[in-house]
């Protein structure tokens, strides 16, 4: 292009000025032509250019017409317009980014409305007018439109945790209330969506509706009706769960709490002076402390059990055994004898049934370190008391089976002396009867324990004793006449006999 200008250069050119002007008219037509286009290029890229500039920059009202633009036409290099058409890519990308911003925030801004329960177009609308579709101008790009986006998103997020956290309250809430007043579930199910709020985080919470202002409203309107009822339930609640524990501690026959406190918790209750989640968290906690010390007593009560019935059997056994008429044929008499061997058997077992118990007693203690209370007295004490009585007893009635022996033997001795009319046999008689009963009194004694014996099981203790009274004559008789190996066959004959009934002892 410089070389062909160069050629047009007149003093370089033959010919008049005219015919000189002639022949470079056209190439400056063309000239003006190129830089005219030139300036068109200039002008609608620094048109573009200051356009977007001004979106950018939040001008809402902007001439479109290029015909303001001032292009330096001192300048029209290639490398300017190059210049320019970077810029133009620059502030392009730059717009796109704002509108993807906003785009982003106006999403955001639908989202949290439709989770709020709020109209969104309005939000945005009350951002900017032309942030709305329905709008139909072109969107608002400007820093301060951004910032009001950025601004109102973040305003409905805390929002929308604020409301989070409220329904969080009202959810734990509800959940106390159910719990302490036993909700049905049909009453549960009608707030089951706020119980479901309770394990998630704000951002999990995103379906439409599930924030309104009515759902918190309702879930308050339960709080206060629930609260309403609590402590009228709450009574009724609390001597429920008081009767279950009674019910537990009378089962195992363990100490009961006290009812003046009793009394005075419900005093509390009806002032409403009292936490009531605290106050049944630790009726629960005495709940659970029994049904363990219950569960740890188990074997030892179910022993208890059976020595109580086994003292039942010996206290009817010992009843039946002072029946005179025990072994009539009257009606049942065969019943009530089965029973009496089954009851022997029973209580022969007692002895140890409570060394067992005691044992066992003693290490349940020892691991607790409490005493072992039954209906508050100490277990260990009864087993005690029942071992001294028992022992006891068992020596009054060695006693007055002596009592009864020696009795008898009195009486036959008297019919023996009375029933010999010559006074030399009287005297040979009493020295006879000094002689040999004089010398048996262990024998005495080991006749009185077997008689007993026989006597429970069913023979008469006093047809019994007048046999071995005869024996006993008989052996006088002998003894009027000695004979070899008389006191070996006599104490024979004894161990015979004592051998014979030395079963076990029976009331």
């Amino acid at each position: 292009m410089t070389s062909y200008l160069m050629s047009l250069q007149p003093e370089k050119m033959s010919g008049t000025i005219k015919q000189q002007l002639d022949s470079i008219t056209p190439a400056l037509q063309e000239m003006r032509l190129r830089k005219e286009e030139r300036v068109n290029q200039f002008r609608a890229v620094q048109g573009q250019i200051q356009k977007i500039s001004a979106e950018i920059a939040g001008q809402s009202e902007y001439d479109d017409s290029i015909t303001n633009v001032k292009v330096n036409e001192n300048d029209l290099s290639l490398k300017k317009l190059e210049e320019y058409q970077n810029e133009l890519q620059r502030l392009h990308n730059e717009k796109n980014n704002r509108l993807q911003q906003v785009e982003k925030y106006i999403a955001a801004v639908h989202n949290l409305s439709a989770t709020l329960g709020m109209e969104s177009s309005m939000i945005i609308t009350k951002v900017h007018p032309s942030l709305n579709e329905l709008c139909g101008i072109s969107k608002n790009i400007s820093d301060g439109i951004l910032a009001k986006l950025n601004s109102t998103v973040e305003s409905l997020q805390e929002e929308k945790q604020k409301r989070l956290e409220k329904l969080h309250q009202l959810g734990k809430a509800l959940k106390n209330l159910w719990s302490l007043m036993d909700t049905s579930y049909g009453d549960r199910y009608l707030f089951s969506h706020v119980i479901d709020q309770l394990s998630v985080s704000s951002a999990e919470v995103s379906d439409p509706g599930s924030l309104t202002l009515d759902i918190i409203q309702q879930a308050e309107a339960e709080v206060k009706r629930l609260d309403q009822l609590k402590a009228s339930k709450m009574k009724e609640l609390f001597l429920k769960k008081q009767n279950e524990l009674e019910e537990i501690c009378n089962k195992s026959h363990m100490e009961i709490p006290s009812r003046s406190e009793m009394e005075n918790i419900l005093n509390l209750i009806n002032t409403g002076e009292i936490d009531y989640a605290e106050l049944l968290m630790s009726i629960d906690e005495q709940i659970s402390r029994a049904k363990e010390e219950a569960s740890s007593r188990k074997s030892i009560m179910e022993k208890v059990e059976k020595w109580i019935l086994a003292r039942d059997e010996e206290r009817w056994l010992q009843e039946y055994s002072m029946d005179e008429n025990r072994y009539s044929v009257s009606r049942g008499a065969h019943r009530n004898l089965r029973r009496a061997e089954r009851a022997r058997v029973t209580v022969n077992k007692i002895p140890a049934l409570v060394d067992s118990l005691m044992a066992k007693t003693k290490s349940w203690e020892e691991e607790r370190r409490k005493v072992f209370l039954y209906d508050e007295v100490p277990l260990l004490a009864m087993l005690e008391e029942y071992n001294l009585s028992r022992q006891e007893r068992e020596e009054e009635k060695q006693r007055q089976r002596m009592k009864k022996v020696q009795s008898q033997v009195v009486v036959e001795q008297e019919n023996f002396t009375t029933s010999r009319p010559s006074t030399s046999n009287r005297r040979l008689s009493n020295k006879s009867l000094n002689g040999g009963f004089g010398n048996a009194s262990p024998l005495n004694r080991r006749l009185s324990l077997s008689i007993q014996q026989l006597g429970s099981n069913g023979k008469s203790s006093v047809a019994l004793g007048t046999s071995f009274i005869k024996e006993g004559k008989k052996e006088q008789g002998k003894r009027i006449f000695p004979r070899p190996n008389f006191t070996s066959q006599l104490r024979d004959e004894t161990a015979s006999v004592v051998s014979t009934f030395s079963g076990p002892l029976s009331p």
